[in-house]
């Protein structure tokens, strides 16, 4: 059975840092690009950054460039998310998601089909 599980959220001061988790399970890891998204309240859900498969790869989105890194370590299956200088407008539900690469690049903008079920990250003081 597929499963991303992610973890390692919470309440965090602005300024703050947290690391992100998703536990991917049930499919062949490697051949997936790997991507984290974000939902606040009211709001669109955006990516925020993503993966390749290999690891080569990396984007993020403008607005936490030079804050945020992504990795993944294949061997475990897991990808991760490093977010630091949090502000209070990174709040959201933060989601992992997978695509099997098409090329070998990874993108925001293209559909993921896998979803976990998110961890929430609420930057306040």
């Amino acid at each position: 059975q597929l499963q991303l599980v992610e973890s390692g959220g919470g309440l965090v001061q602005p300024g703050g840092s947290l690391r992100l988790s998703c536990a991917a399970s049930g499919f062949t890891f490697y051949d997936y690009h790997m991507a984290w998204f974000r939902q606040a309240p009211g709001k669109e859900r955006e990516g925020v950054s993503c993966i390749s498969r290999g690891g080569i790869n990396t984007d993020y989105a403008d607005s936490v460039k030079g804050r945020f890194t992504i990795s993944r370590d294949n061997a475990k299956g897991m990808v991760y998310l490093q977010v630091n200088g949090l502000k209070p407008e990174d709040t959201a539900v933060y989601y992992c998601a997978a695509r099997r690469r098409v090329s070998s690049l990874c993108s925001l903008f293209v559909d993921y089909t896998y979803w976990g079920q998110g961890t929430q990250v609420t930057v306040s003081s």
